[in-house]
């Protein structure tokens, strides 16, 4: 693929920022796109599994949650970041997959590039935490109870949140404060 044309669609999913007359720069996080994309994927992959729950309980598969969890386990016990960060993010399609609607997981796949790059930048924050949480998840998925699916992949998403944040300051060697903060310097 041309330059010309990669570089409208790395801008599209967020990777880079055309400027006029001066070309494309690599995108940076801040405090506000952390947030912006915590609050997509709460809005999105909650959704999503409350209809996978949906479909579960009218005999929809498994499969996919399965398949994304096996390869969870293996790459965490390997223990390479990006492999993990990917996985992860194969997870979360996985439940917008199961969910089987197109359109959700066409939005998905626009913001899938940058949540493996934001797991992958925190890729210290502990993975079996997460691999237990997505166990909770397929299962609340597997109950076909759909508040209880929702409530889960609630409060897996938003219980990374702080701990991203702190995670981001540590690499730029910033104090962590107790609280959610206003802003963190440009990674």
């Amino acid at each position: 693929m041309p330059l010309r044309e990669a570089v409208p669609l790395l801008e599209r999913d967020g990777f880079v920022h055309a400027v006029p007359r001066r070309g494309a720069v690599v995108a940076s996080w801040d405090s506000k796109v952390i947030d912006d994309l915590f609050d997509v994927r709460l809005s999105l992959e909650v959704g999503a599994a409350r209809y996978a729950a949906r479909n579960v309980a009218k005999g929809g598969s498994l499969d996919r949650l399965n398949v994304a969890l096996d390869e969870s386990q293996r790459v965490v016990q390997a223990g390479d970041a990006y492999p993990i960060a990917c996985a992860s993010t194969a997870f979360h399609e996985a439940v917008v997959e199961t969910a089987s609607n197109d359109l959700l997981l066409r939005m998905m796949r626009t913001i899938s590039g940058r949540i493996t790059w934001l797991f992958f930048l925190t890729s210290g924050l502990p993975a079996d935490d997460a691999f237990d949480d997505h166990v909770a998840l397929r299962d609340a998925i597997a109950s076909g109870n759909e508040r209880v699916a929702e409530s889960v992949a609630y409060a897996h998403i938003e219980r990374d949140r702080q701990p991203t944040f702190d995670a981001m300051r540590e690499q730029l060697g910033q104090p962590m404060p107790a609280g959610r903060a206003d802003d963190i310097d440009a990674v």
